[in-house]
């Protein structure tokens, strides 16, 4: 694989090209959410860890191979809008720091070693994997990102696979109204979070001809469809009642919090300010709900033992 100067002085270390073909942001941001999920599966069903290590292990590869398989195959089909966005011109796909059949290769060995893996855990969780991969590169690349508005919602499935991986990796029963919360909830913190990106970046979205919502409907119905989502989210925190009132809480809070923000913000910020606050505040939305899922269960299995 040979490293080519895209114009500047110094050529990009291989280990960097390799880093932004696989979008090895997303693997560090999903492994989170599947880690909640594994860790509440070990929890609601008083699994041991030591039980559990090779298993544990396996999830981790697995779920980063197979994330990061999404991402090189995102790479590779969206050279051609990528070099037009200004955040997306410096991969490495566009230019051309590595070949399109290095990517294509590179992308199917992360998926058959990463759907593997899984499996080693679970049928379930190699399934589940092999499907978050699917939505993330028919549904959703090779389809909807071009051709509607509801792109989000269909790429969604796919970003809200981990927390079910790393359940069913340690149990292979997904219907727990815990984990269905914890799915849904990943589902439709989505639809804000990227909402408020798709304004930030408007006219770059605008000029690449992908249909964002703002880029299509405008930011006064995108406002308004982030409101519906946020009141959803608000009642999808109650699922957590059935193990926890504490996470119950918690998840409730915060979503409350954002559906103020929403509202409130919007009629005291520009569009821009807004959008900026919303997307500052679903990073802080994901973090504390996923964190206080995972230190929840960790306390719960250790005071256990």
């Amino acid at each position: 694989m040979a490293e080519v100067n895209n114009g500047q002085d110094q050529k990009k270390p291989l280990s960097k090209i390799l880093s932004q073909t696989v979008k090895t942001g997303i693997i560090r941001s999903n492994l989170i959410p599947m880690f909640a999920g594994l860790t509440l599966s070990l929890y609601t069903y008083q699994i041991s860890i030591f039980e559990k290590l090779p298993e544990i292990l396996f999830a981790f590869l697995g779920s980063i191979f197979v994330i990061g398989a999404a991402g090189a195959f995102n790479n590779l089909y969206d050279r051609d809008i990528d070099a037009i966005m200004k955040r997306t011109q410096g991969r490495p796909t566009v230019t051309g720091e590595i070949k399109p059949k290095t990517v294509l290769w590179l992308a199917i060995f992360m998926a058959v070693a990463g759907i593997i893996l899984l499996t080693l855990t679970t049928p379930l969780a190699g399934f589940l994997g092999f499907l978050g991969l699917f939505f993330y590169v028919v549904p959703y690349t090779m389809w909807s990102k071009r051709r509607t508005v509801y792109n989000t919602e269909i790429g969604s499935i796919s970003g809200a696979m981990p927390p079910l991986i790393g359940w069913a990796a340690m149990y292979p029963d997904i219907t727990h109204p815990a984990i269905l919360g914890l799915f849904v909830i990943t589902i439709i913190w989505q639809m804000p979070h990227f909402y408020a990106i798709s304004i930030r970046k408007h006219e770059e979205y605008k000029a690449a001809g992908v249909p964002m919502l703002p880029v299509v409907k405008g930011v006064r119905r995108t406002y308004i469809q982030t409101n519906i989502y946020l009141v959803i989210m608000v009642g999808i925190s109650f699922l957590f009642s059935s193990l926890s009132i504490g996470l119950m809480l918690v998840a409730l809070l915060m979503s409350i919090i954002w559906l103020l923000l929403s509202v409130f913000g919007y009629k005291r910020m520009d569009s821009e300010k807004w959008a900026k606050s919303m997307f500052i505040y679903s990073l802080i939305h994901m973090t504390v709900v996923f964190s206080t899922v995972i230190i929840y269960s960790l306390m719960g299995i250790i005071f256990k033992l």
